[in-house]
């Protein structure tokens, strides 16, 4: 395009801009164009505004920089002249483009005019060979191909008129197009010579430039070298400080780590010492008990013998008078006539059936007592927990298992509805233990506790059966013992129920009731234990105990026990070796042996249970693993002494208990519960204590691993505590860093303190002695606490109290601290001291200030006397100086600023000297910037930079500060450079530059403070002119909707042709090389997740060329937005159902009430409502929200409906944005391709955009928002249609209009546009019909009053690949038996990417069958026998049913799958002419394959084929006059069928060939007939020869689907004579299921034409 065409397409952009209300600024630029009206005379006239720094820079330039050059040129260059080049230079290199834009022009034409001569001689050729076929139609007189070869010449015709019109005017265009190039030619060759002196001055204009762009270089490399020095050195003084305090550092620890070494070493061998010592008393232990055990066993032996023979005779007594009571029964019954046999089996039948009605009788209500008491037991163990509720952590007072509550209640009344009184308290009795045993385990399951409960009950229930199964004793016995009071109270409520409910089994616990013998009444348990419970003390877990148990009959009675079983928590870890020894008298006793072997280390309780012929028994086993029980007394007094004085005390710490513990001594005045034990050392801290003791290492390792449930009952907060981290646990080993830090501890700085012992280890029966401390330093009564804390997590810490009386000493300072407040440096600060005095003589005093201080504090006087019950004051200077950090390091703290300093007053006489302290804050005045010096690069001169400072104020005072004699071309904000700074606040100024001009600039800005300090900035800048410009560096958008577009444009220019702008280096060498013409690249960087697009982004600009850039504004929502709002309105939605389930249980509790005042009818009703309340309660919970956005996937329902809503409530919103435009150096070197332009910082433009954005008023609510609509891939030729809604949403009608698509596309708009009012839709709809294979894209704009809706259409046309597996034109389906229906296969193949349709069409049933332009008429005539044209259409059959059937006729093919067609030949009659055509074309009319169809139909399986046609291919579908034939008998002959075949021998050149035809006999395959074979012979064979006939074979066979050839071939005998025809008739007999006959005519003749 030339260059009037960018000027007219720049007007046109603007206009555009202004419809959009879009305001640029900037300066307008007034260009002209014409050359001859430049006039360079007047050298004083104004520069233009684009040339300014030219000015500038001849401005600038003193003689003696850059420009010195121009001194050795013979005339001065000036600023006029150096405007007249850059202008001519312009003007120039448009007319250079404007000529190249006319030569591609005429080229242009040119091709245009040579393709259109192509064009018309291709026409002429066209319509030279359709008049050619026009004659042969004529001839042929076929009208049909005639009219249509017409409207082809006829079109022809005027495509070719149409062709010379166009190069007619092709021809006039370039006629025009090389006249104005030849004038513009002469216009290039007027101002050749002004071209010559613009390249020369250009020339020397560069050589300046480049000169003076060296000397910049050179100052700008040679500044970064001396900075580069300095940080150098720096960086290596900071690196030698770090490596010798390190080095320091290690040499430190590793003095350390000996000592510490040292002292663990002495330990552990005094630990070794004392562990061998304690192993050899452990094995002189074990002999000792080993030697009792054997002894024990070997009476044990003897007595069990002794039982075991007294039983087996008391069996055997047994037996023998069950036997004679049985014998004498038997004798009795015969006596008296009855049979004895038969009464004894009645009898135990009987018996048996009692026997099972008891059992289940018991068995029911065992069971029913199971029930009742699990169900008893959840009652209690719900109000355990309700009770335990009061504890510091607090459970949710509703029930867990709602619905278990209630059937629990409804089983308790089903059980027993009028439960009586005896059985309620029975049950109560039972569920003592069990309630005991669940109190222990609070922490445990609901689901545990209530398996424990069956087991127990269970266990109840056996031992009353077997308790039924005993016999009496036979001995009596000390029936008056009395047991154990406590075992007699436990059992005396279980024995009275069991007297009225089973005389005989106990009630529940597995003591015996209270039973009368011999008129005596037993009270207690029937045998007594020696010991009386069994108690494993001290165990430790994997080692074996044994204890020997004696059981003593103390019945009145024979008695005898048997074992029942072992507790539940105890069968696990003791056995039992029990041996009964029958019965036992009274006062007789048995022994057994308890092994028990711990697993676990925790108590066990429990009880080893036995059956006797009173009633079951148990004993008591306790089991209680090592403890540790300290001692110590409680509280300690010191009594009364002076201030100043010292005294100590010890107590005794004591363990009473087996297990040695880790204690410490903690000062705190409470006891949080983690903090309650102390931590065993780790292995990794102290590995010394892995070579301890077995006993106590166990000890500690248990006590550490003891977790919360395994504590007792007694401490429920003890329950809940977590197990202790090891990883946070402090180190425990006895070292002097661990008393240094304990000394550093709160409660050191008392008068009471502790000792040197504040931790270690107490072992078994070990007592420490603690040292206590009482220094008084205040006056008055002193009490103080200290916990002594243990690594057992069982042993609660203890507290110890101690009190000391301290008296006052006489001088004291009236004021002990003195506060200065905040103070700053070097500045003097003063106060009084006022001594005190209670003496009755004068006393001398003196002021002490330490050594680090006297430089900074002074008091006077320092010394005097105080008079006696008087006051002494002094003065108090105090004037911190810089240095006080490093001489009062002591008291100083840098960091916070916090002085202390103690300060002693001497008295003579006295004990203890008078303190006060001193304090004060000490604080600096300076205010510091956060970085020293500020570089703001490369500024342009069109634009303004602005860069970041923080200014701090690290004085503990506000700070007033202003930046004074500021320079002009800065700006320093906010309020101008003036403020206030509170304490350590840090505030952001911003630095604004402006360059004026194009120079270096380094300048300082002095801030300057309340107290008259200055602190200065380094600032340096760069003041450069980029190549290129923008015409508007501010773009405004007006009001843009949310899913519109606004556009802008503007002109990025060129001005710049100096190749080496300001910053490269041009050698002396490469002066000649430097071309004139320097191309800039630029490229736009859009801001991430902005709205803004530019056209074009990047791009290349020739010196003095403008490009138009096209701003684009679409304002978006994002989805961030969008998924907050979708959180916003899931949470909205969940609070509205939370208020309508509260609503509705209001209005179910006030409908409860109103049924409550009706007098009620029974329990059952008044619960059930309230049961039936709290199970539908919770099925009326919703699940909760989630409230992840990420969860909320685009596209989902909840994402749709907040993008509607957002843009249903969006507001106005207004965003800028800053764009930077980097511009290149020039182009990379010529040599390399691949290398990449040079970008400098210092070219860069800045666009600012203000965007701002509305409410839409037109929304997509269909497509899911989107506004693309995709039909995907269509097939070609095909038609899909698509529809989406839009809504009105906004408050005014609106008038939709949409744009024009294009008409040569495949998309189209089905319905037309109306007005919609507020509120309102409108549905579109969209077709898609691709023509060709490819994609397609196009933008329907839906236009109204304040936006334009774009929506995108896409589609992919596809071309169908479908494949026919037959590859030929015909199907041949041979020879068939009549009415027998034969089928073959043949598939369709879809390779394409789309589903494609299919229909198959067959010509016989189309209703315009037509025969390819054969007449039917001409098919009788005996003309057409010699034709071999065939009919599209053959016979068919007399029935009406089509011969050839298709399925299926239509259908879809998948993509890359296959469709199978099926086509079957079923005939009715005998025929040779049977055909069809079939043709299978897709929906968009495509032709897959035409295909034609053949057969023949026979009556008989063996078949003649061949020969000449003697009948017409089209059979009259009329049946024959003849109705019916007679029936053939066998001694009748069958007709004979007539073959013709003609033989024609050539003769040619004197040799005669001879003439060979050929036949086909065939057998057809069918169902009744398929394994029937046929066979043919030839009669009359000899005659044949004699005229010169060759038959082979002459016969032959042939299998059922087979066929064979036979060959004739005739040779003219000597005495032929020339065309003469030889005739001979031979018949040919088949026989197949039928005999049949051919009469063959065989005529030869000679022909001299044949080939």
């Amino acid at each position: 395009m030339d260059m009037e065409d960018e000027e007219s397409s720049s007007d046109v952009g603007s206009d555009r801009c202004g419809l959009l209300d879009v305001h640029l600024s900037g300066d307008e630029v007034t260009e002209d164009d014409d050359p001859d009206q430049e006039t360079c005379k007047d050298e004083g006239r104004a520069l233009p505004s684009d040339l300014e720094w030219l000015e500038e820079l001849y401005e600038d330039d003193d003689g003696v920089g850059d420009l010195a050059l121009a001194a050795d040129i013979d005339e001065k260059r000036s600023c006029a002249e150096t405007a007249r080049m850059f202008k001519l230079r312009r003007n120039l290199d448009q007319l250079d483009c404007f000529h190249r834009q006319k030569e591609h022009d005429v080229q242009e034409a040119r091709e245009k005019l040579k393709l259109c001569h192509q064009n018309r001689e291709n026409l002429l050729q066209q319509r030279e060979k359709l008049e050619g076929e026009i004659e042969q139609q004529r001839a042929s007189d076929n009208s049909v191909g005639l009219f249509r070869l017409r409207a082809q010449h006829k079109q022809l015709c005027q495509s070719l008129q149409n062709e010379e019109e166009l190069e007619g005017h092709i021809s006039t265009e370039l006629r025009h197009q090389e006249l104005e190039l030849s004038e513009l030619e002469v216009e290039l060759g007027r101002v050749s010579l002004l071209r010559q002196e613009v390249r020369e001055e250009e020339q020397l204009f560069q050589v300046l430039k480049a000169q003076k762009a060296a000397t910049r270089l050179q100052q700008e490399r040679k500044v970064s070298q001396n900075l580069q020095h300095k940080t150098r050195h720096l960086r290596e003084q900071i690196m030698l400080k770090k490596e010798e305090t390190e080095c320091q550092r290690k040499i430190e620890e590793s003095q350390a780590s000996r000592r510490m070494a040292a002292k663990y070493l002495k330990q552990t061998i005094k630990r070794m010492h004392q562990q061998a010592a304690e192993k050899e008393q452990q094995n002189r232990e074990l002999v000792e008990k080993r030697t009792h055990a054997v002894k024990t066993l070997k009476s044990n032996i003897a007595a069990n013998q002794e039982n075991l023979r007294a039983q087996q005779r008391r069996a055997k007594a047994n037996a023998q008078k069950k036997e004679q009571q049985q014998r004498q029964l038997r004798e009795s019954l015969q006596a008296q006539g009855i049979n004895s046999i038969k009464h004894m089996y009645q009898q135990k039948q009987l018996e048996e059936t009692k026997r099972k009605q008891e059992e289940f009788e018991e068995s029911q209500k065992s069971k029913r007592l199971e029930i009742v008491a699990k169900i008893l037991q959840e009652d209690k163990l719900m109000k355990s927990r309700k009770s335990n509720q009061a504890q510091p952590l607090k459970l949710p007072t509703t029930p867990k298992f709602p619905s278990l509550r209630r059937e629990r209640e409804r089983l308790l009344y089903y059980l027993d509805p009028i439960p009586s009184s005896g059985t309620e308290e029975a049950t109560a009795i039972h569920l003592e233990k069990v309630n005991d045993i669940s109190s222990s385990s609070s922490a445990s399951s609901d689901a545990e506790n209530l398996e424990e409960l069956e087991e127990i009950v269970q266990e109840e229930v056996d031992h009353q059966s077997l308790a039924d199964s005993l016999a009496e004793p036979e001995f009596s016995g000390l029936w008056d013992q009395d047991y154990k009071k406590r075992f007699a109270e436990k059992t005396e409520p279980v024995l009275k129920e069991g007297k009225k409910d089973e005389p005989c089994v106990a009630g529940g616990k597995l003591n015996t009731t209270s039973k009368s013998l011999c008129g005596k009444e037993l009270k207690g348990c029937p045998f007594i234990s020696k010991p009386e419970v069994i108690l494993f003390k001290d165990f430790d877990v994997g080692k074996v105990y044994k204890k020997k148990i004696v059981l003593t009959n103390i019945s009145y009675s024979v008695n005898h026990c048997k074992l029942l079983r072992v507790s539940a928590q105890l069968k696990d870890f003791i056995a039992v070796n029990f041996e009964p020894r029958g019965s036992l008298s009274t006062g007789m006793s048995c022994e057994m042996q308890a092994i028990f072997q711990p697993m676990i280390n925790e108590d066990l309780e429990g009880e080893i249970q036995f059956a006797s012929a009173v009633g079951p028994f148990s004993v008591p086993v306790r089991c209680t693993i090592k403890k540790c029980s300290p001692e110590v007394d409680s509280q300690f007094d010191f009594g009364s002494h002076v201030v100043g004085q010292t005294i100590s005390r010890t107590i005794t710490l004591t363990n009473k208990g087996a297990l040695a513990s880790f204690f410490s001594l903690d000062t705190s005045t409470c006891l949080s519960p983690e903090t309650s034990h102390v931590q065993v050392p780790s292995q990794e801290t102290c590995s010394e204590n892995t070579t301890s003791n077995t006993q106590r290492s166990s000890a500690s390792t248990d006590a550490g691993e003891v977790q919360p449930k395994q504590q007792s009952p007694e401490l429920p907060g003890a329950s809940q505590q977590e197990p202790t981290d090891p990883e946070a646990a402090p180190e425990a080993c006895l070292s002097s860093d661990v008393d240094t830090q304990v000394d550093k501890t709160p409660s050191d700085s008392s008068d009471i303190r502790l000792g040197h012992v504040r931790e270690g280890e107490i072992g078994p029966f070990e007592s420490v002695k603690l040292e206590v401390v009482f220094n008084p330093t205040i006056p008055g009564e002193t009490k103080w606490e200290f916990h002594i804390k243990f690594s057992d997590i069982n042993t609660e810490p203890i507290s110890v109290q101690v009190r000391g009386v301290a008296v006052s000493i006489p001088v004291y300072v009236v004021q002990p601290s003195i506060d200065l407040k905040i103070c700053m440096f070097d500045r003097l600060y003063q106060d009084s001291i006022v001594v005190q005095s209670r003496a009755n003589t004068a006393l001398r005093l003196t002021f002490d200030v330490c050594q680090e201080m006297r430089k900074h504090m002074e008091i006077l006087p320092k010394t005097g006397f105080i008079q006696a019950q008087s006051s002494f004051n002094a003065q108090l200077k105090f004037m911190p100086r810089r240095s006080l950090s490093k001489h009062a390091e002591k008291f100083f703290d840098s960091d916070t600023g916090v002085l202390e300093v103690p300060i002693k007053v001497q008295v003579a006489g006295q004990v203890q000297s008078a303190h006060f302290t001193v304090q004060a804050i000490v604080t600096s005045t300076d205010l510091q910037f956060s970085q020293t010096e500020v570089d703001f690069g490369c500024c342009s001169i069109y634009q303004s930079v602005r860069s970041s400072v923080r200014l701090t104020n690290w004085s503990l005072l506000p700070q007033d500060f202003g930046f004074l004699g500021v320079p002009e071309f800065i700006e320093v904000q906010p309020n101008d450079g003036f403020g206030t700074l509170l304490p350590q606040e840090t505030l952001e100024i911003e630095l604004i530059f402006s360059a004026k001009t194009t120079k270096e600039y380094q300048f300082q800005l002095s801030c300057k403070s309340g107290i008259n300090r200055d602190f200065l900035l380094s600032c340096r800048a760069v003041g450069v002119q980029p190549p290129l410009e923008l015409s508007h560096s501010l773009v405004e958008f007006g009001a843009t909707a949310v899913g519109d577009q606004s556009t802008a444009v503007f002109h990025l220019i060129h001005r710049q042709t100096n190749r080496n702008q300001s910053k490269q280096i041009v050698s002396p060498v490469d002066k000649d090389d430097t071309t004139l013409v320097v191309p800039r690249s630029f490229c736009f960087t859009l801001p991430e997740a902005s709205d803004i697009s530019i056209t074009p982004s990047a791009g290349r600009l020739l010196p003095g060329e403008k490009c138009l850039v096209q701003v684009m504004f679409r304002p978006r929502l994002s989805d961030h937005e969008i998924k907050e709002e979708a959180l916003r309105r899931l949470h909205r939605a969940k609070l509205l159902r939370e208020k309508e389930l509260e609503r509705n249980r209001q209005a179910k509790q006030e409908t409860k009430k109103e049924k409550q005042l009706e007098p009620s009818k029974g329990k059952r009703t008044s619960v059930n409502p309230k049961n039936t309340k709290v199970s539908e309660e919770p099925n009326t919970e919703k699940p909760v929200e989630s409230s992840d956005p990420a969860e909320i996937q685009p596209g989902s329902v909840d994402y749709e409906q907040a993008k509607t809503s957002l843009l249903c409530s969006c507001g106005q919103r207004y965003r800028e944005y800053t764009v930077p435009c980097f511009v290149s150096d020039g182009d990379p070197p010529g040599t390399d391709t691949q290398a990449q332009a040079a970008w400098s910082p210092m070219n860069t433009l800045y666009l600012k955009l203000r965007c701002p954005a509305v409410q839409p008023p037109l929304v997509v609510i269909s497509n899911s928002g989107h506004n693309i609509i995709d039909f995907h891939q269509v097939v070609v030729g095909e038609r899909v249609i698509k529809r989406f809604t839009v809504q009105n949403i906004s408050k005014e009608s609106l008038d939709l209009k949409s744009s024009v698509l294009d008409i040569h596309g495949p998309f189209f708009l089905l319905n037309a546009l109306r007005c919609i009012r507020p509120g309102e839709k409108h549905t579109l709809v969209l077709a898609f019909s691709p023509t060709l294979d490819r994609k397609y894209c196009d933008v329907l704009e839906v236009q109204c009053q304040k936006m334009v809706l774009e929506m995108t259409l896409r589609g992919v046309g596809v071309v169908p690949s479908v494949t026919l597996s037959h590859t030929g034109a015909l199907l041949d389906f041979g020879y068939v038996l009549e009415k027998e229906p034969t089928s073959q296969r043949v598939q369709l193949q879809n390779s394409s990417t789309v589903a494609v349709g299919f229909r198959v069409l067959l010509a016989s049933q189309s209703p315009s069958r037509h025969q390819d332009g054969v007449d039917s008429v001409a098919l009788l005539l005996d003309s057409y026998r010699g034709s071999r044209v065939q009919p599209t259409v053959g016979a068919q059959n007399y029935s009406g049913l089509s011969v050839f059937s298709v399925a299926p006729l239509e259908g879809s093919i998948a993509p890359g799958q296959s469709q199978d067609i099926t086509i079957t030949f079923q005939p009715d009659h005998p025929s040779v002419s049977y055909s069809d055509k079939l043709t299978i074309e897709l929906k968009n009319k495509s032709k897959v394959c035409v295909m034609d169809l053949k057969g023949a139909a026979s009556s008989h399986n063996m078949y003649l084929y061949g020969g000449d046609l003697l009948t017409v291919p089209i059979e009259s579908l009329l049946p024959s006059l003849i109705t019916g034939q007679p029936q053939l008998t066998e001694a009748m002959e069958r007709p004979s069928i007539p073959v013709l075949v003609t033989l024609r021998a050539s003769f040619s050149a004197g040799v005669l060939t001879p003439a060979v035809r050929e036949l086909q006999v065939g057998c057809i395959r069918s169902t009744p007939t398929s394994k029937k074979s046929g066979e043919f012979y030839w009669d009359n064979v000899a005659s044949l020869q004699q005229q010169g006939f060759v038959v082979e074979p002459i016969k032959g066979s042939m299998e059922a689907g087979h066929k064979r050839t036979v060959t004739i071939t005739w040779t003219p005998h000597s005495g032929y004579k020339p065309f003469e025809v030889v005739q001979m008739c031979v018949p040919l007999t088949v026989k197949g299921d039928e005999k049949n006959i051919y009469r063959v005519t065989l005529m030869a003749l000679v022909s001299t034409t044949a080939g």
